[in-house]
């Protein structure tokens, strides 16, 4: 049982001694002793004044009386105005750790068949380009915040939705068929994601030199943009494919696989998957079928021109198109199709959109209009908004070729680790083999750590040197920690030291060691705390907070040379219980750390 449970019980029993009253545990506030006072939790008795009809002083006096006399838990407590601070005993720091060492997964809930269906959309890729950093930010935050979930005791599904149709398909297509020369991934040796990023890329060149030429001739930049042959081609090409070409489709679906093949590799390296892929080109026409229903139903509205629009403005909202008037959907129509497909196909009882902060009105409006289909979750769908994420020199545009693809940081991440570990002496000793996994867990640790350490909500700024330092609040800095516990873990071993079940009774403990025991008891509270406020930030700063802390004892203590072998277990099972916590903590993040470097 935790001390916190342990020590609310007993107020709550003292106050029924004392006072002759009733009350509920959730009234009993404690809190972490401010580090100017003695104790380790604080009582609050502002609440108890009206029960006890004395002073704050007084009141807070008598209950500590109370606890010392009654719960062995408490060694000794002194009153600040209306505060009660209480001071654990060392037998309860022993007991608490035992309970820590004895489950394996302390802090996460195991889901059960009746636990909440909760799914999570992430990633959400065009096939026109490859992953670039702001889908890094997306796959980091989505994947994280699946795992987070899963350990507050839902089932989880992950689901991705491919952008796979479009204007912005067709002009990768028609650029690879006008410039292309038959290339493909085999014969040019990149990837599929890759190749059709460059097609893209070329669209747009040849495109704004057509602009250029058309505006020299005397039209206006809107006119030549309109006008330039190869926009009007791209445009009919989006019509044939509509229309089912077969020629188009057969181009589409081929360029299509060069891509997914390209992403999977991505996907592989980051460390992310997901349970079910939807597709646009599926789900749009689900979403078109959703606009005559709400017709029926007089939940929208169809105008002269044909168009259909739902009326917001009692929601303090405006009109929103639903359909255009030639009939084609928008972003909107596809959403609510994709809804209806996955309601479709599994039981959601919450639903969770990861994507950036320029969709905040999109998903309100769609929260509303799937509430007014019948969608159960409609209403109380998350949309998990993040900041943009730039580099040190400013931001970056897909069509013009500027932009940090996802390949190349990790690749670069990767070259980082292994120079900066090679240079630090982490690798001697080590096979190429074992050297190159550890250059990979720290490289691609630095990355995800340094993103996911910041709150999404903010924008960032992402610097790969800044993160791979061994020193601060970085990933490399955790698993450095990390493989020096399991270094001093293995030791121990080779010396014949194995760690007890129950440590023996009668250890005294100083500040630091009792500090670390309650740290490692809070891990549950933040894994709690992470999933309510879907806040992966949350779990990267308590396990830098604990690393930290460890690193200090570690500076200050001896561990396996401690001459007293009470104390030695007792501080080498506190070693291996920060070791695990690290490794859930940050495995929840996505992160792997490395037995040795």
């Amino acid at each position: 049982m935790k001390i916190e449970e342990k020590l609310t019980a007993a107020v709550v029993s003292g106050l029924k001694a004392l006072y002759g009253q009733d009350v509920p545990e959730a009234q009993v506030q404690l809190q972490k002793t401010k580090k100017e006072f003695e104790g380790h939790l604080t009582l609050v008795v502002f609440p108890f004044l009206r029960m006890s009809r004395k002073g704050p002083e007084q009141t807070a006096q008598e209950i500590g009386e109370y606890l010392v006399a009654n719960e062995p838990a408490v060694a000794a407590y002194n009153v600040i105005k209306g505060f009660l601070n209480l001071t654990v005993a060392p037998a309860a720091w022993i007991e608490l750790l035992d309970d820590i060492h004895a489950d394996e997964q302390y802090g996460l809930t195991p889901a059960t068949e009746q636990s909440p269906l909760v799914m999570i959309e992430y990633s959400s890729p065009n096939t026109n380009k490859p992953l670039h950093l702001g889908h890094v930010r997306n796959n980091l935050l989505g994947n994280a915040l699946a795992n987070i979930i899963a350990a507050n005791g839902n089932r989880v599904v992950k689901t991705n939705i491919v952008n796979d149709r479009g204007i912005h398909i067709c002009k990768s297509m028609l650029a690879w068929l006008k410039y292309g020369n038959g290339e493909t991934p085999e014969s040019s040796g990149k990837k599929g994601d890759h190749l059709i990023g460059d097609y893209y890329v070329a669209f747009d060149k040849h495109y704004k030199a057509e602009v250029a030429e058309l505006m020299e001739q005397g039209q206006t930049k809107e006119e030549a943009e309109a006008n330039a042959p190869l926009m009007k081609e791209a445009r009919e090409m989006l019509v044939k494919w509509e229309a089912g070409d077969p020629e188009v489709r057969a181009l589409w679906q081929k360029m299509n696989d060069w891509v997914y093949a390209g992403f999977d590799e991505t996907y592989r390296m980051m460390g992310v998957s997901f349970d079910k892929i939807y597709y646009e080109s599926n789900t749009y026409l689900e979403g078109k079928k959703k606009v005559p229903e709400g017709l029926d139903k007089g939940l929208f509205y169809r105008k002269e021109d044909g168009s259909v629009w739902a009326d917001l403005t009692n929601e303090g909202l405006d009109h929103k198109l639903l359909l255009r008037s030639d009939g084609t959907s928008v972003y909107m129509t596809q959403d609510i199709g994709t809804a209806e497909q996955r309601f479709a196909d599994y039981p959601i009882d919450k639903m969770i959109y990861v994507v950036g902060n320029e969709q905040n009105y999109h998903f309100q409006v769609l929260s509303i209009l799937l509430d007014r289909l019948g969608f159960e979750w409609g209403k109380s769908l998350v949309h998990f908004s993040y900041g943009m994420v730039e580099l040190p020199e400013g931001k970056m545009k897909s069509r013009e070729g500027t932009v940090v693809d996802a390949d190349d940081l990790m690749a670069e991440m990767i070259a980082t680790a292994r120079e900066t570990s090679g240079d630090l002496g982490k690798l001697d000793g080590l096979t190429p083999e074992e050297a190159e996994n550890i250059a990979r867990i720290v490289g691609l640790g630095a990355l995800k750590y340094f993103i996911l350490k910041v709150d999404a909500r903010k924008n960032m700024t992402f610097n790969p040197k800044e993160s791979i330092d061994f020193n601060g609040n970085t990933g490399p800095f955790i698993q450095y920690t990390y493989a020096r516990i399991r270094s001093v873990l293995r030791k121990a071993a080779e010396a014949g030291i194995s760690l007890p079940e129950r440590l023996p009774e009668g250890i005294s403990l100083s500040t630091k060691e009792e500090g670390l025991v309650q740290m490692l008891a809070d891990f549950a509270g933040v894994v709690r705390q992470a999933g309510t406020d879907y806040s992966p930030s949350v779990i990267a700063n308590y396990c830098y907070d604990l690393v930290k802390e460890y690193n200090q004892f570690y500076h200050d203590f001896s561990i396996l040379r401690e001459e007293n072998e009470a104390v030695r277990l007792f501080r080498l099972v506190l070693s291996a219980e920060v070791a695990k916590i690290v490794k859930l903590g940050m495995g929840l993040l996505g992160i792997e750390v490395p037995e040795r470097m």
